[in-house]
């Protein structure tokens, strides 16, 4: 399919919220804290930096009223506010917003949005959740603001790359313009960061492999192999050999999309602080769980200060990861149609989610309920297979949690909700119901 006339109808609306920013003296800018919406404040906040531009960001992990109640509280009379990678599903909640909204997003629009201008690619029919993410959207307005600003698109990259999108369409044509401005380079490999082979298949969780987590067994498949030293010094005859072994490993149960996932292009960010994607993305997404947002930005912004740190803690991060994935295994359940895992105080739940659909079961949509203190939160991943036969998480997740008293949504391959405590296995069986249903339709 040629997606050439959506392509410039989503650059036009990139056009109108670059038009409305320009005018501006100050932006109040609000981002998500994974990896795509720290890259697009990234984006946003460099852009308005060229401009001369002054802003005040804030990053958060979700849009709730307390956030609303924040914008009201600190934007000035004549501020715009401007949302990276939320705003869209939220109309009703942000149009308590007296000041000129725009919002740049890639969830699908729910409601009838009270934005001056809101960038979209549903809106172009463009799908948000696997051809365009919400740092591309704002990478597209940042072009539009100043074409020099073609050296932001390695965020864009590392934005679509946390939220595991395909390299295709609107991606592809960032991806294209990043590689002509040599602004990324590209080559062959291991999607995984760099470092030591022992050290990196020990806390990298994807891959998953039968050995990850397990230092002897990693010994072993590397003496086999006959391999040692750093990813990055390894030759090309070498790193063959490597990605031929764990391409074996992953073909026993990995998805086919996990598989190209985890081998094939290795994006370098060439203007970036952190040049490998992965390791940049790992990083991003640590310091935004960890509440250390501020430390995720300033390495977006090209701040050194902080950097060394942040890698030691992303590594730190990545191995409680693999004990969760590890400790998930043990508690994994299954229903009709759902894998999923009913746990207390389990750190990044979405991880353990989508390990267990791309590598482990990949023939069911899986869902993480976790509880925290009196919070519980629910992570939900499905694979593009799934999608294809009809899947929606985000339908399911968002009906399911009305129900019970909860909110919930965000895309057909990966959503999020929360429920009130004690309402998990209600949750769970009605979750399991719809989505039979989404699964059964996609097969007429």
């Amino acid at each position: 399919m040629n997606f050439n006339v959506e392509i410039q109808k989503l650059k036009d609306l990139a056009r109108q919220a670059a038009d409305v920013i320009d005018e501006q003296d100050y932006v109040r800018v609000i981002s998500h804290n994974d990896a795509d919406g720290l890259t697009s404040a990234g984006i946003i906040c460099r852009a308005l930096m060229k401009k001369g531009i002054r802003f005040h960001t804030t990053i958060v992990p979700r849009l709730d009223e307390t956030v609303v109640d924040t914008v009201i509280e600190s934007a000035g009379e004549d501020d715009l506010v401007l949302f990276c990678d939320m705003g869209s599903g939220q109309s009703d909640m942000i149009s308590r917003i007296s000041q000129d909204i725009v919002v740049l997003d890639h969830h699908v629009p729910v409601g009838e949005s009270p934005a001056k201008v809101l960038v979209n690619p549903h809106l172009v029919g463009i799908d948000g959740a696997m051809h365009l993410s919400a740092s591309g959207t704002t990478y597209l307005v940042a072009k539009a603001l100043d074409e020099s600003n073609v050296e932001l698109a390695g965020l864009a990259i590392a934005g679509a790359v946390g939220d595991k999108q395909l390299m295709d369409t609107v991606n592809g044509t960032i991806l294209e313009e990043a590689e002509e401005a040599g602004v990324i380079s590209t080559r062959k490999g291991l999607k995984i960061g760099d470092g030591d082979i022992a050290d990196v298949l020990e806390y990298t969780p994807e891959p998953y492999l039968d050995i990850t987590g397990d230092r002897e067994k990693i010994e072993d498949f590397l003496d086999i192999l006959d391999l040692k030293g750093s990813i990055s010094e390894l030759s090309a005859e070498e790193l063959k050999k490597l990605t031929s072994a764990i391409a074996l490993k992953l073909a026993k149960k990995a998805s086919p999309e996990a598989i190209d996932a985890s081998i094939g292009d290795v994006y370098h960010l060439d203007r970036e602080i952190v040049n490998n994607v992965y390791d940049m993305v790992a990083i991003l997404n640590t310091c935004g769980r960890m509440e250390k947002a501020g430390m995720a930005l300033s390495i977006c912004m090209h701040d050194r200060e902080h950097l060394e740190e942040a890698k030691e803690m992303a590594i730190e991060y990545q191995r409680s990861i693999v004990e969760n994935i590890n400790k998930a295994l043990d508690e994994l359940q299954i229903g009709n149609n759902i894998g999923y895992l009913i746990t207390q105080d389990m750190e990044s739940t979405g991880m353990v989610a989508s390990t267990m659909v791309r590598f482990i079961n990949p023939d069911m949509p899986f869902i993480a309920v976790n509880q925290v203190d009196e919070l519980v939160k629910v992570s939900a991943r499905g694979t593009r297979a799934l999608v294809a036969k009809g899947l929606d998480l985000a339908f399911a997740l968002r009906e399911a949690s009305a129900e019970v008293g909860g909110q919930g949504g965000g895309h057909n391959v990966a959503s999020g909700a929360s429920i009130p405590p004690g309402t998990a296995e209600e949750f769970i069986s009605k979750v399991d119901e719809i989505v039979g249903s989404q699964l059964e339709s996609g097969e007429d």
